[in-house]
């Protein structure tokens, strides 16, 4: 009996540890066995060198760093930039496409000039002294005298008068010779443009060179500028009814008073550019 009761006992104490051991669940009940919060402490050694941090720690103090924020003048710069190319509307749209007119023109204006080698290398008819040939308001490309012109262009000026045309066959702006602008020293207002008849010296007595109906003079001291003042080409618009010199517009026209030669005309684009400069004028 005594042992059945110590068997018993046994079996109890046994019964008691059992309970006393962990749980089926993996729980601890020892205080000393409760997982702690593992911690890591930055402290430099002396020489000022960092102790080996671990990764993850090291990736958290990254993401904590403060980041650089963009600037704010240069987001805004880029926005405004944004917006200006890509308005469809409204006083941005408006400035970007006058600019980008504006820099067309100044484009075509920098191409023509460099074939023309004169500037500006267009001119605006303004009057009908060149009908049928130019209109008013015709737009004008023109050249330095010397480019495009024949080699048998009067002295190496470039220039093919009237009676040089009629010999070799050259026409220009539905007539024989070229068709000059030019500017007197003592004209005030816009240059003149009109055809090259012929070539007179100084001192020349021209009046039995040119042409009676031209003239509206008996003889040479009826007929202004004649004598010839100075070396130069007597000039006429295809409309008009006289010679420029005899109607005293202007001199014998010297080489250096030539801007250009006209070459070409674009029918009525010249108005813009008249009307430009008339609301300027006002």
């Amino acid at each position: 009996m005594t042992d059945d009761q110590g068997s018993d006992v046994g079996r109890r104490v046994d019964d008691s540890a059992a309970s006393s051991g962990p749980s089926d669940d993996g729980d601890v009940t020892d205080e000393d066995s409760t997982p702690r919060e593992s911690t890591a402490t930055y402290d430099p050694d002396a020489e000022g060198n960092e102790p080996d941090v671990p990764v993850g720690v090291a990736e958290s103090r990254k993401d904590e760093r403060p980041r650089p924020r963009p600037s704010s003048t240069a987001a805004g710069s880029q926005s405004l930039l944004t917006r200006f190319r890509t308005a469809q509307s409204g006083p941005l749209l408006f400035v970007r496409e006058t600019l980008y007119s504006a820099l067309a023109v100044l484009a075509v204006g920098l191409l023509l000039f460099a074939i023309s080698g004169v500037w500006p290398p267009m001119v605006a008819v303004e009057s009908g002294s060149m009908e049928p040939h130019m209109q008013r308001g015709d737009l004008i490309f023109v050249t330095e005298p010397q480019r495009f012109s024949p080699d048998y262009a009067y002295n190496e000026t470039g220039v093919v008068t009237v009676e040089i045309g009629e010999e070799r066959g050259y026409r220009s702006f539905g007539g024989n010779g070229s068709v000059v602008i030019y500017d007197p020293p003592t004209r005030r207002g816009s240059p003149i443009i009109h055809r090259a008849h012929f070539y007179v010296e100084k001192g020349e007595n021209w009046y039995d060179e040119a042409n009676p109906s031209y003239m509206h003079a008996g003889t040479c001291e009826q007929l202004a500028n004649c004598p010839a003042p100075h070396a130069g080409f007597i000039t006429k618009g295809d409309a008009n009814g006289r010679y420029d010199q005899a109607s005293d517009i202007a001199g014998p026209v010297r080489p250096e008073w030539i801007r250009g030669t006209a070459r070409f005309r674009v029918p009525y684009l010249g108005y813009v550019r008249l009307k430009l400069a008339g609301a300027l004028a006002a």
